[in-house]
């Protein structure tokens, strides 16, 4: 009978160390497995790119829809961003009569998805060619839309985090909510790249078929990805009275746990304010087309992969994740200032280095502040405030890109309008006034950051150690 074939120590040494994640798998979550379930964050990275990336320079330039309310409705999906933490906790507490935890959570967040974009290409499609009367209903038909595929995206990101946490060993589970993340950023890549060749002839007829595929898309993927993971167990009696007001107080009682969620805010908001805006920046002021505006989401994710792989080097080294953080902060100056002067020099690569290096920044900040909040409380309330870190981040990230919207829309009003004078009539003046507002806001985060760095010489390497447990999107 033939053994098996194990490779020899050397080869397996050189796997772990630069196969990615080659050591997540195990005996329990064999690497098939494990890659299966990763799809669903797969899908929501491919839904991010759509929103954010394609649809914000498709509706404000080619279907002439005002920023504010672009900015507005991509808002949308983040208001159930706070309410992440209690989706968490209801899963972990959910009295199914299967014995089911976490996937009827996914199974919702699923369909609800599906049934935001099954609706959207209909509200675009009146938006097109608006008749007089109406156009109110169609917007609200499109705010409706976007509401739906935010609140499936974070159902289903924080019930299929909680899964992954829970079919996993413990000493694996931080590599296996990495790969989570990292299949996340591969979502934005590929779908921006996809969307990005599939845009490249538009037309509003086409934006429609490419919403229709990635609404079927999403459904595949997350079928797949939730398919026979979960074990039955039994079923569960009601859930405890108060016991989440309880646990977050608690945290809340933490020191520089308020101060560390306000710094997570203000940094999310100052990468963030932009998103909406970056995409019509570079169609109107240089002139570039839906295909290459599209291709800066895949840009910005590769700059944050890129920053996740290099943390892992840095951080293992001892260097303390807050300064980590504050690097990150410091090389979002330059590419902001990257993007604002592609405009007067006419260069669009010098618009996607700084955009390549925006996601690079904000990839080492997150990256930071997440180690950060895992050091900040005990293992018995790590998933709480990890959960309070997502929530801040993603409402956070939520407010910036509507205040970067209306921002855009009014200072280019007034500009336009002369009331800013002859030198600033430019529709360059709106855009920049946001990329400086950011630069501003990076010097606050430098500043917030300093009294959260350890005051510690150095590390033990293994002590800062990458471990993404529990990480939230």
């Amino acid at each position: 009978m033939s053994q098996r074939f194990r490779p020899p120590a050397w080869m397996q040494r050189i796997m772990l160390q630069y196969v990615p994640f080659a050591d997540a798998a195990s005996h329990e979550l064999p690497l098939g497995r494990l890659f299966r379930l990763a799809l669903f964050q797969l899908s929501i990275g491919m839904t991010m790119a759509l929103l954010v990336g394609t649809l914000n320079r498709v509706l404000i330039l080619e279907l002439q829809v005002p920023a504010w309310w672009v900015a507005l409705s991509v808002a949308l999906p983040l208001v159930f961003a706070p309410l992440r933490a209690m989706i968490g906790y209801r899963s972990d507490t959910h009295p199914s009569a299967l014995g089911l935890r976490r996937l009827p959570y996914l199974w919702i967040g699923t369909i609800v998805m599906f049934g935001g974009l099954a609706i959207m290409p209909f509200a675009l499609l009146g938006l097109s060619e608006p008749r007089e009367g109406y156009l109110w209903i169609v917007r609200a038909g499109a705010a409706m839309a976007f509401l739906l595929v935010g609140a499936g995206m974070q159902i289903t990101q924080t019930a299929g985090l909680a899964l992954a946490s829970d079919v996993s060993p413990e000493d694996k589970r931080p590599r296996v909510v990495a790969l989570m993340y990292a299949m996340q950023l591969v979502g934005l890549v590929v779908g921006s790249g996809l969307l990005s060749h599939l845009l490249t002839e538009f037309s509003p007829l086409r934006l429609i078929q490419v919403i229709q595929g990635c609404a079927v898309s999403v459904v595949l993927l997350n079928i797949t990805s939730l398919w026979k993971q979960e074990a039955k167990g039994a079923k569960r009696g009601a859930r405890e009275a108060d016991g989440f007001s309880n646990n977050w107080r608690r945290l809340m009682s933490l020191p520089r746990m308020r101060r560390f969620l306000w710094t997570v805010g203000l940094g999310t908001a100052a990468f963030s304010m932009q998103d909406i805006v970056l995409e019509p920046y570079g169609g109107q002021v240089l002139n570039l087309g839906v295909g290459l505006t599209s291709g800066l989401t895949a840009l910005s994710a590769g700059g944050a992969l890129l920053a996740f792989a290099l943390s892992a080097r840095i951080l293992s080294r001892g260097m303390d994740a807050c300064r980590l953080a504050a690097i990150g902060a410091v090389l979002g100056l330059p590419a902001f200032a990257c993007v604002i002067f592609s405009a007067p020099l006419e260069s669009a690569l010098m618009f996607q280095a700084g955009a390549a290096l925006i996601g690079f920044g904000g990839g080492l900040f997150s990256v930071g502040m997440l180690l950060q909040a895992m050091s900040l409380t005990e293992h018995s309330q790590a998933g709480m405030v990890l959960g309070a870190w997502g929530a801040v981040q993603a409402t956070a990230a939520g407010l910036a890109m509507a205040v970067g919207g209306v921002t855009r829309d009014v200072v280019g009003s007034l500009a336009e309008q002369g009331y800013l004078g002859e030198v600033f009539n430019s529709p360059i003046t709106g855009y920049s006034t946001v990329f400086h507002i950011e630069m501003f806001m990076l010097f606050a985060v430098l500043i917030a950051l300093g009294p959260l760095v350890s005051r510690k010489a150095g590390l033990a390497p293994d002590s800062n150690r990458i471990a993404l447990a529990e990480l939230p999107g």
